[in-house]
């Protein structure tokens, strides 16, 4: 039941453990399960298992595993799982440009199938029919949907393949002899900073771009950018203010005109599928995550899919193999000529594109464009409520001006007025069952806060979310230290975010951690 039908907030209070590491569990001795020893029929038959392995390839030592039995695994697990926050659990609006959306369970039977978990990457063509249709099925529904030519699913997520899209840029100036001299990408400060950080990793000298007053790229800014130089333009729209950039034509046409090539970074696509493609932008190149705009879940890191395409003259730079269909069969095609090769192994991850396959399946191309319409509803219907919160503002809020699927928000005024930050909101949303993410850095707009509220939710919900934020609002401006305390009901703690900002204190693994603390491995 809602505590206060008018506020819309709920109570809420987390399960907190103190839950160890699993090492930390481990005893001597414990085991889950007892692997059985083979019988001697079928020793006789297909050996031990062991003394086929070639000696320098086994284990002098058993691995270093945590020793547990099942009850405590199980308890385990379930203690974790009972201290996340994501789209089943709560109103996952607050995680900006990653386009948390509720994924259909049906989608999920098939992604989960044994048809597609237990295929293997070795298989013969000929087993894997199925799977590679799918494959073929979603190339052919994202080049209507872009109007490019091709896509792969190599990548495994976006800024995998805007690492794909570098390199295919790359590939295209060496093949023309130009590599040494078109050295530079142009990107923009409100793009993902994935598109400068794949620049750089391949060897991309990267120039960035600041908006003009309104908030847009500056089209004289990229004038005096382009060169000779030029290599190409990497760049998101909307970029993460959620400002539509209408004159994102003329930039693919000055970036052209001066030999380069454009990539469209469409991580940002739940607000305009079927309504804009990358084809009449102008762009070379685009990529979608499947895992966020197509319904498959965000996974928190993976698993995930960046799915790139390309204009037809480009098809020759893409990593093999191709998925291809002869009018009888499905078959791996690995003739193309200036390959970037593999950006990873095999292509790409099934349970992924197969849910983006049912769910694209399921909509049609009037559902693509109603979830755009009710995106971009929903956001503008949020957006004009937190515009009446006191000390939330928005910046490069102008009469005329349209945001799409999200909104990048500021506290500055709160912050100046009560001290409280953003980070101390975010830490106080927590106590409301609410995610909320500030800003990737630099932070451009003061003490930011992103929201992105898809199609997923409802009037209530939003109204909901708002509700927390108001009342978190009103406690920084009447007890600014009960919200700079927070969180109280969170499975977390208040932490030192120096912890984050030392790597001789980070341990990526537990024997890393053992070894930095000088402990045994066995301890």
């Amino acid at each position: 039941m809602l505590e206060n039908k008018k506020a819309k907030l709920r109570n809420f209070h987390q399960a907190h453990w103190d839950e160890p590491v699993i090492f930390e569990l481990s005893a001597k001795r414990a085991r889950g399960i007892l692997v059985p020893e083979a019988e001697e029929e079928i020793k006789a038959e297909v050996g031990d298992g062991i003394s086929r392995i070639p000696a320098h390839l086994r284990r002098k030592e058993p691995p270093a595993l945590p020793e547990l039995f099942q009850a405590q695994v199980l308890r385990h697990y379930l203690h974790l799982s009972q201290a996340t926050l994501g789209a089943d659990l709560n109103i996952e609006i607050g995680q900006g440009t990653c386009t948390i959306k509720y994924s259909p369970k049906i989608n999920e039977s098939f992604a989960t199938s044994s048809k597609v978990t237990e295929l293997h990457p070795f298989q013969a063509e000929g087993t894997v029919q199925g799977a590679l249709e799918i494959l073929y099925k979603t190339d052919m529904f994202l080049r209507e949907i872009s109007g490019l030519s091709r896509f792969v699913f190599q990548p495994g997520g976006g800024s995998h393949g805007l690492f794909a899209i570098a390199s295919m840029i790359r590939a295209y100036h060496e093949s023309r002899d130009e590599s040494g001299k078109r050295d530079e990408i142009i990107t923009t400060i409100f793009s993902h900073p994935s598109n400068a950080a794949a620049a750089a990793v391949k060897g991309f000298r990267v120039i960035t771009l600041y908006p003009d007053k309104d908030g847009y790229p500056d089209v004289d800014a990229l004038r005096e950018a382009v060169s000779d130089r030029t290599a190409g333009l990497m760049i998101t729209n909307p970029e993460d203010h959620g400002l539509f950039n209408s004159k994102i034509a003329e930039f693919t046409r000055i970036v052209h005109e001066a030999g380069g090539l454009c990539s469209y970074d469409q991580a940002n696509a739940n607000g305009i599928l079927g309504m804009t493609r990358a084809l009449e932008g102008g762009f070379d190149f685009c990529f979608f995550n499947l895992h966020k705009t197509f319904s498959s879940p965000h996974g928190c890191g993976g698993p995930a899919v960046g799915a790139v395409g390309v204009r037809e003259e480009f098809e020759q730079f893409l990593p093999v193999p191709l998925v291809d269909f002869d009018g009888e069969k499905y078959f791996l095609n690995y003739d193309v000529k200036n390959s970037i090769g593999k950006v990873r192994m095999f292509y790409g991850v099934l349970p992924v594109v197969a849910r983006a396959y049912a769910w694209i399946m399921s909509l049609g191309e009037e559902g693509l464009k109603e979830v755009a319409r009710i995106a971009v509803l929903n956001n503008n219907y949020l957006m004009r409520n937190i515009s009446k919160i006191r000390g939330a503002t928005i910046p490069y809020d102008a009469p005329g001006k349209h945001r799409l699927e999200q909104v990048r928000y500021s506290w500055e005024k709160l912050t100046k007025d009560t001290g409280v930050t953003t980070e101390d909101v975010q830490r106080r949303m927590c106590d409301f069952g609410m995610h909320y993410w500030t800003s990737h850095h630099p932070w451009i707009i003061p003490e930011p806060f992103t929201l992105e509220p898809t199609e997923s939710y409802s009037k209530e919900e939003l109204d909901e979310y708002v509700a927390a934020l108001k009342q978190v609002s009103e406690e920084a401006y009447t007890d600014p230290e009960k919200v700079k305390n927070a969180p109280y009901n969170s499975c977390i703690h208040k932490i030192d975010p120096s912890l984050l900002d030392d790597p001789k204190k980070w341990a990526i693994t537990w024997r890393s951690y053992l070894k930095k603390h000088g402990k045994d491995i066995d301890a």
